[in-house]
Protein backbone atom coordinates (compact mmCIF):
# COMPACT_ATOMS: atom_id res chain seq x y z
CA UNK A 1 0.00 0.00 0.00
CA UNK A 2 1.16 3.83 -0.46
CA UNK A 3 2.51 5.24 2.42
CA UNK A 4 0.01 8.14 3.75
CA UNK A 5 1.59 11.52 2.90
CA UNK A 6 -1.25 12.94 5.61
CA UNK A 7 -0.65 11.51 8.98
CA UNK A 8 -1.76 13.82 11.11
CA UNK A 9 -5.33 12.20 12.06
CA UNK A 10 -3.36 8.86 13.02
CA UNK A 11 -0.54 10.61 15.05
CA UNK A 12 -3.35 12.66 17.04
CA UNK A 13 -5.45 9.39 17.31
CA UNK A 14 -1.85 7.73 19.31
CA UNK A 15 -1.25 11.39 20.68
CA UNK A 16 1.69 12.27 19.16
CA UNK A 17 2.76 15.04 18.18
CA UNK A 18 1.23 16.83 15.40
CA UNK A 19 1.72 20.53 13.55
CA UNK A 20 -1.58 21.07 13.47
CA UNK A 21 -4.80 19.52 14.87
CA UNK A 22 -6.41 17.33 12.64
CA UNK A 23 -9.96 17.37 11.39
CA UNK A 24 -13.14 15.63 9.66
CA UNK A 25 -16.98 15.83 9.92
CA UNK A 26 -19.46 13.11 10.67
CA UNK A 27 -21.48 12.38 7.75
CA UNK A 28 -19.10 14.69 5.24
CA UNK A 29 -20.19 12.64 2.56
CA UNK A 30 -23.52 13.56 2.39
CA UNK A 31 -26.80 15.54 1.16
CA UNK A 32 -25.49 18.92 2.30
CA UNK A 33 -23.20 18.49 -1.20
CA UNK A 34 -24.37 19.15 -4.65
CA UNK A 35 -22.03 16.54 -5.83
CA UNK A 36 -23.39 13.89 -3.38
CA UNK A 37 -26.87 14.50 -4.89
CA UNK A 38 -26.16 14.12 -8.13
CA UNK A 39 -24.59 11.11 -7.16
CA UNK A 40 -27.05 9.83 -5.67
CA UNK A 41 -29.49 10.64 -8.40
CA UNK A 42 -26.91 8.94 -10.61
CA UNK A 43 -27.56 5.43 -8.36
CA UNK A 44 -30.82 5.20 -8.26
CA UNK A 45 -31.18 5.03 -4.55
CA UNK A 46 -29.62 5.35 -1.35
CA UNK A 47 -28.74 1.47 -0.97
CA UNK A 48 -28.30 1.09 -4.65
CA UNK A 49 -25.19 3.72 -3.78
CA UNK A 50 -24.00 2.12 -0.67
CA UNK A 51 -24.35 -1.39 -2.48
CA UNK A 52 -21.70 0.27 -5.67
CA UNK A 53 -18.32 0.17 -4.97
CA UNK A 54 -17.41 2.52 -7.24
CA UNK A 55 -20.07 5.29 -6.46
CA UNK A 56 -19.38 4.94 -2.80
CA UNK A 57 -15.65 5.56 -3.58
CA UNK A 58 -16.65 8.63 -5.60
CA UNK A 59 -18.96 10.00 -2.67
CA UNK A 60 -16.27 9.15 -0.16
CA UNK A 61 -13.44 11.35 -1.81
CA UNK A 62 -16.23 14.42 -2.79
CA UNK A 63 -15.66 16.14 0.94
CA UNK A 64 -11.63 15.47 0.33
CA UNK A 65 -11.43 17.38 -3.16
CA UNK A 66 -13.46 20.71 -1.77
CA UNK A 67 -11.57 21.00 1.60
CA UNK A 68 -8.69 19.84 3.28
CA UNK A 69 -9.75 17.43 5.89
CA UNK A 70 -6.81 14.93 7.70
CA UNK A 71 -9.01 11.51 7.11
CA UNK A 72 -11.81 9.98 4.72
CA UNK A 73 -14.92 8.02 6.28
CA UNK A 74 -16.24 4.65 4.44
CA UNK A 75 -19.33 6.05 2.96
CA UNK A 76 -21.89 2.73 3.83
CA UNK A 77 -24.86 2.79 6.16
CA UNK A 78 -24.53 1.44 10.09
CA UNK A 79 -27.94 -0.69 9.37
CA UNK A 80 -25.87 -3.21 7.12
CA UNK A 81 -25.30 -5.59 9.43
CA UNK A 82 -28.72 -6.21 10.56
CA UNK A 83 -29.45 -6.41 7.25
CA UNK A 84 -27.07 -9.05 5.92
CA UNK A 85 -28.20 -10.80 9.11
CA UNK A 86 -31.49 -11.23 6.76
CA UNK A 87 -34.08 -8.69 8.29
CA UNK A 88 -34.86 -6.78 5.13
CA UNK A 89 -33.40 -3.36 4.97
CA UNK A 90 -35.59 -0.62 3.26
CA UNK A 91 -36.31 3.22 3.14
CA UNK A 92 -39.41 5.04 3.08
CA UNK A 93 -39.11 8.69 2.37
CA UNK A 94 -39.87 11.16 5.24
CA UNK A 95 -39.61 7.92 7.42
CA UNK A 96 -35.68 7.08 7.01
CA UNK A 97 -34.71 3.15 7.68
CA UNK A 98 -36.91 0.18 7.99
CA UNK A 99 -36.96 -3.47 8.71
CA UNK A 100 -39.10 -6.20 6.97
CA UNK A 101 -38.47 -8.80 9.60
CA UNK A 102 -38.40 -6.52 13.21
CA UNK A 103 -37.00 -9.14 15.63
CA UNK A 104 -39.81 -9.16 18.00
CA UNK A 105 -39.47 -12.28 19.77
CA UNK A 106 -37.11 -15.64 20.54
CA UNK A 107 -37.92 -17.15 17.28
CA UNK A 108 -36.97 -14.37 16.03
CA UNK A 109 -33.74 -13.90 17.54
CA UNK A 110 -32.72 -17.41 16.97
CA UNK A 111 -33.38 -17.20 13.61
CA UNK A 112 -31.21 -14.82 12.65
CA UNK A 113 -27.73 -15.15 10.53
CA UNK A 114 -24.25 -14.14 11.03
CA UNK A 115 -23.20 -12.47 8.09
CA UNK A 116 -20.44 -13.94 5.46
CA UNK A 117 -18.53 -11.23 4.85
CA UNK A 118 -17.59 -12.13 1.22
CA UNK A 119 -21.14 -12.88 0.28
CA UNK A 120 -23.17 -10.87 1.80
CA UNK A 121 -21.09 -7.93 2.76
CA UNK A 122 -18.49 -8.19 0.07
CA UNK A 123 -19.94 -4.76 -1.34
CA UNK A 124 -18.58 -3.06 1.52
CA UNK A 125 -15.45 -4.50 1.39
CA UNK A 126 -14.86 -4.08 -2.32
CA UNK A 127 -15.57 -0.21 -1.63
CA UNK A 128 -13.09 -0.10 1.20
CA UNK A 129 -10.43 -1.55 -0.93
CA UNK A 130 -11.46 0.91 -4.03
CA UNK A 131 -11.12 4.00 -1.24
CA UNK A 132 -8.07 2.94 -0.16
CA UNK A 133 -6.39 2.47 -4.22
CA UNK A 134 -8.47 5.80 -5.16
CA UNK A 135 -7.16 7.98 -1.98
CA UNK A 136 -3.60 7.01 -2.69
CA UNK A 137 -2.23 7.57 0.84
CA UNK A 138 -3.66 11.41 1.17
CA UNK A 139 -5.39 10.84 4.10
CA UNK A 140 -6.46 7.35 6.26
CA UNK A 141 -9.19 5.43 6.21
CA UNK A 142 -11.76 5.50 8.68
CA UNK A 143 -14.07 1.81 8.84
CA UNK A 144 -16.93 1.68 10.81
CA UNK A 145 -19.97 0.00 12.45
CA UNK A 146 -22.84 0.46 14.63
CA UNK A 147 -23.11 -0.48 18.26
CA UNK A 148 -25.00 -3.59 19.08
CA UNK A 149 -27.09 -1.75 21.41
CA UNK A 150 -27.88 0.55 18.52
CA UNK A 151 -27.97 -1.97 15.89
CA UNK A 152 -30.32 -3.93 18.00
CA UNK A 153 -32.42 -0.45 18.87
CA UNK A 154 -33.35 -0.29 14.74
CA UNK A 155 -34.07 -4.31 14.47
CA UNK A 156 -36.27 -4.71 17.68
CA UNK A 157 -38.19 -1.18 16.54
CA UNK A 158 -38.40 -2.06 12.82
CA UNK A 159 -36.83 1.50 12.13
CA UNK A 160 -36.50 4.66 14.34
CA UNK A 161 -37.92 5.47 17.17
CA UNK A 162 -38.45 8.28 19.46
CA UNK A 163 -39.79 6.67 23.22
CA UNK A 164 -37.52 2.95 22.63
CA UNK A 165 -40.78 1.42 23.66
CA UNK A 166 -40.22 -1.97 21.98
CA UNK A 167 -36.66 -2.34 22.64
CA UNK A 168 -36.67 -1.37 25.94
CA UNK A 169 -39.77 -3.48 26.79
CA UNK A 170 -37.37 -6.32 25.31
CA UNK A 171 -34.27 -5.31 27.82
CA UNK A 172 -36.46 -4.97 30.60
CA UNK A 173 -39.08 -8.12 30.55
CA UNK A 174 -36.47 -10.60 28.71
CA UNK A 175 -33.29 -9.31 29.65
CA UNK A 176 -31.37 -12.77 28.91
CA UNK A 177 -33.32 -12.63 25.41
CA UNK A 178 -31.63 -9.05 24.16
CA UNK A 179 -28.56 -10.40 25.53
CA UNK A 180 -28.84 -13.15 23.32
CA UNK A 181 -29.55 -10.69 20.33
CA UNK A 182 -26.26 -8.51 21.55
CA UNK A 183 -24.34 -11.08 21.58
CA UNK A 184 -24.94 -12.61 18.06
CA UNK A 185 -24.86 -8.91 16.57
CA UNK A 186 -21.58 -8.10 18.62
CA UNK A 187 -20.12 -11.23 17.13
CA UNK A 188 -21.36 -10.15 13.21
CA UNK A 189 -20.24 -6.43 14.14
CA UNK A 190 -16.51 -7.33 15.30
CA UNK A 191 -16.13 -9.94 12.22
CA UNK A 192 -17.48 -7.02 9.62
CA UNK A 193 -14.51 -4.41 11.36
CA UNK A 194 -11.80 -7.39 10.90
CA UNK A 195 -12.64 -7.36 7.51
CA UNK A 196 -12.65 -4.13 6.99
CA UNK A 197 -9.25 -3.61 8.55
CA UNK A 198 -8.54 -6.39 6.01
CA UNK A 199 -9.82 -4.77 2.83
CA UNK A 200 -7.86 -1.56 4.10
CA UNK A 201 -9.27 0.38 6.93
CA UNK A 202 -7.03 2.38 8.42
CA UNK A 203 -8.87 3.05 11.51
CA UNK A 204 -12.40 2.17 12.84
CA UNK A 205 -15.25 3.69 14.19
CA UNK A 206 -18.18 2.25 16.56
CA UNK A 207 -21.07 4.63 16.71
CA UNK A 208 -23.47 4.15 19.24
CA UNK A 209 -25.98 6.22 18.67
CA UNK A 210 -28.82 5.38 21.22
CA UNK A 211 -26.31 4.76 24.02
CA UNK A 212 -27.10 7.83 26.05
CA UNK A 213 -30.64 6.41 26.15
CA UNK A 214 -30.20 4.29 28.74
CA UNK A 215 -29.54 4.41 32.62
CA UNK A 216 -25.87 3.74 34.04
CA UNK A 217 -26.83 0.36 35.06
CA UNK A 218 -28.09 -0.37 31.51
CA UNK A 219 -25.13 1.33 29.41
CA UNK A 220 -22.51 -0.59 31.25
CA UNK A 221 -24.52 -3.85 30.92
CA UNK A 222 -26.37 -3.70 27.31
CA UNK A 223 -24.32 -1.11 25.04
CA UNK A 224 -20.35 -0.83 26.89
CA UNK A 225 -19.55 -4.79 27.71
CA UNK A 226 -20.24 -5.44 23.90
CA UNK A 227 -18.79 -2.61 22.77
CA UNK A 228 -15.85 -3.99 24.71
CA UNK A 229 -16.16 -7.32 23.68
CA UNK A 230 -15.47 -6.58 19.85
CA UNK A 231 -12.47 -4.36 20.86
CA UNK A 232 -10.83 -7.35 22.62
CA UNK A 233 -12.43 -9.40 19.21
CA UNK A 234 -10.03 -7.12 16.90
CA UNK A 235 -7.25 -8.82 15.44
CA UNK A 236 -4.18 -7.54 15.70
CA UNK A 237 -1.87 -6.07 12.66
CA UNK A 238 1.23 -7.36 11.71
CA UNK A 239 3.08 -5.56 14.03
CA UNK A 240 1.39 -6.81 16.75
CA UNK A 241 -0.87 -3.88 17.59
CA UNK A 242 -4.35 -3.57 16.91
CA UNK A 243 -6.10 -0.83 14.84
CA UNK A 244 -7.00 2.29 16.53
CA UNK A 245 -10.54 2.60 17.42
CA UNK A 246 -12.79 5.57 18.16
CA UNK A 247 -15.86 5.10 20.38
CA UNK A 248 -18.28 7.92 20.49
CA UNK A 249 -21.96 7.57 22.43
CA UNK A 250 -23.90 10.47 21.68
CA UNK A 251 -24.77 11.82 25.22
CA UNK A 252 -22.43 9.00 26.68
CA UNK A 253 -20.90 12.18 28.97
CA UNK A 254 -21.79 10.55 32.21
CA UNK A 255 -19.44 7.75 31.19
CA UNK A 256 -16.21 8.57 29.84
CA UNK A 257 -14.08 6.88 32.30
CA UNK A 258 -15.65 3.89 31.78
CA UNK A 259 -15.42 4.31 28.01
CA UNK A 260 -12.08 4.68 28.33
CA UNK A 261 -11.43 2.06 30.34
CA UNK A 262 -11.93 -0.27 27.25
CA UNK A 263 -9.00 0.14 25.91
CA UNK A 264 -10.01 2.02 22.91
CA UNK A 265 -8.01 5.09 21.83
CA UNK A 266 -10.07 7.49 21.25
CA UNK A 267 -13.54 8.76 22.84
CA UNK A 268 -16.50 11.00 20.73
CA UNK A 269 -17.51 13.88 22.53
CA UNK A 270 -20.59 15.83 21.76
CA UNK A 271 -21.45 19.41 22.25
CA UNK A 272 -23.58 18.51 25.58
CA UNK A 273 -20.06 17.99 27.69
CA UNK A 274 -17.21 21.00 27.02
CA UNK A 275 -13.69 19.50 25.93
CA UNK A 276 -11.87 20.60 29.11
CA UNK A 277 -14.02 18.77 31.33
CA UNK A 278 -13.33 15.58 29.43
CA UNK A 279 -10.44 15.72 29.16
CA UNK A 280 -9.43 16.37 33.12
CA UNK A 281 -11.65 13.43 33.45
CA UNK A 282 -9.87 11.10 31.44
CA UNK A 283 -6.67 12.17 31.40
CA UNK A 284 -3.87 11.00 28.40
CA UNK A 285 -5.39 7.48 28.37
CA UNK A 286 -7.36 8.59 25.23
CA UNK A 287 -7.64 11.19 22.95
CA UNK A 288 -10.82 13.04 22.25
CA UNK A 289 -12.44 13.85 19.48
CA UNK A 290 -15.30 16.76 19.07
CA UNK A 291 -17.07 18.63 19.50
CA UNK A 292 -18.34 21.66 17.55
CA UNK A 293 -22.19 22.05 17.74
CA UNK A 294 -23.34 21.03 13.84
CA UNK A 295 -25.39 24.14 14.01
CA UNK A 296 -23.25 26.22 14.33
CA UNK A 297 -22.53 25.84 10.69
CA UNK A 298 -25.68 27.30 10.51
CA UNK A 299 -23.84 30.93 11.35
CA UNK A 300 -21.89 33.05 9.72
CA UNK A 301 -18.33 32.62 8.75
CA UNK A 302 -17.07 34.77 11.77
CA UNK A 303 -19.28 33.56 14.27
CA UNK A 304 -18.27 29.98 13.16
CA UNK A 305 -14.39 31.01 13.72
CA UNK A 306 -14.90 31.89 17.39
CA UNK A 307 -16.72 29.27 18.47
CA UNK A 308 -14.24 26.88 17.13
CA UNK A 309 -11.26 28.63 18.98
CA UNK A 310 -13.73 28.03 21.68
CA UNK A 311 -13.51 24.24 20.96
CA UNK A 312 -9.56 24.89 20.57
CA UNK A 313 -9.23 26.54 23.92
CA UNK A 314 -11.28 24.42 25.97
CA UNK A 315 -9.08 21.25 24.75
CA UNK A 316 -5.73 23.69 25.50
CA UNK A 317 -2.39 22.88 24.58
CA UNK A 318 -0.98 19.70 23.46
CA UNK A 319 -2.23 17.03 20.66
CA UNK A 320 -4.89 14.05 21.25
CA UNK A 321 -7.59 16.10 19.69
CA UNK A 322 -8.81 15.26 16.62
CA UNK A 323 -11.68 17.77 15.80
CA UNK A 324 -15.02 17.05 14.62
CA UNK A 325 -18.91 17.99 14.98
CA UNK A 326 -20.83 16.52 17.86
CA UNK A 327 -22.64 14.50 15.95
CA UNK A 328 -23.37 14.45 11.85
CA UNK A 329 -23.64 17.73 9.57
CA UNK A 330 -27.12 18.77 9.18
CA UNK A 331 -27.78 18.10 5.21
CA UNK A 332 -29.14 21.79 4.94
CA UNK A 333 -25.88 23.38 5.72
CA UNK A 334 -24.08 25.54 3.41
CA UNK A 335 -21.04 23.83 1.86
CA UNK A 336 -19.27 27.27 2.37
CA UNK A 337 -19.36 27.08 5.68
CA UNK A 338 -18.57 23.99 6.06
CA UNK A 339 -15.04 25.12 4.79
CA UNK A 340 -14.74 28.17 7.01
CA UNK A 341 -14.92 25.90 9.45
CA UNK A 342 -11.84 23.37 8.11
CA UNK A 343 -10.07 26.14 7.40
CA UNK A 344 -10.44 27.65 11.13
CA UNK A 345 -9.38 24.43 12.75
CA UNK A 346 -6.17 24.49 11.06
CA UNK A 347 -5.26 27.91 10.96
CA UNK A 348 -6.27 28.28 14.61
CA UNK A 349 -4.91 25.03 16.05
CA UNK A 350 -1.29 25.76 15.29
CA UNK A 351 -0.04 27.79 18.49
CA UNK A 352 -1.79 25.13 20.30
CA UNK A 353 0.78 22.83 18.77
CA UNK A 354 4.31 24.81 19.30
Amino acid sequence: MTSLKNDRFLRALAREPVDMTPVWMMRQAGRYLPEYRATRAKAGSFMDLCRNPELACEVTLQPLDRYPLDAAILFSDILTVPDAMGLGLYFTTGEGPRFERPVTDEAAVEALGLPDMAEDLGYVMDAVSTIRRELDGRVPLIGFSGSPWTLATYMVEGGGTKNFSKVKGMMFDRPELMHRLLEKVATAVTAYLNAQVEAGAQALMIFDTWGGALTPQHYQSFSLDYMARILDGLTKQADGRKIPIILFTKGGGLWLEKMAATGCDALGVDWTLSLADARSRVGDRVALQGNLDPCTLYASPERIREEVAKVLASYGQGSGHIFNLGHGIHPEIDPEHAGVFVEAVHELSRPYHQ
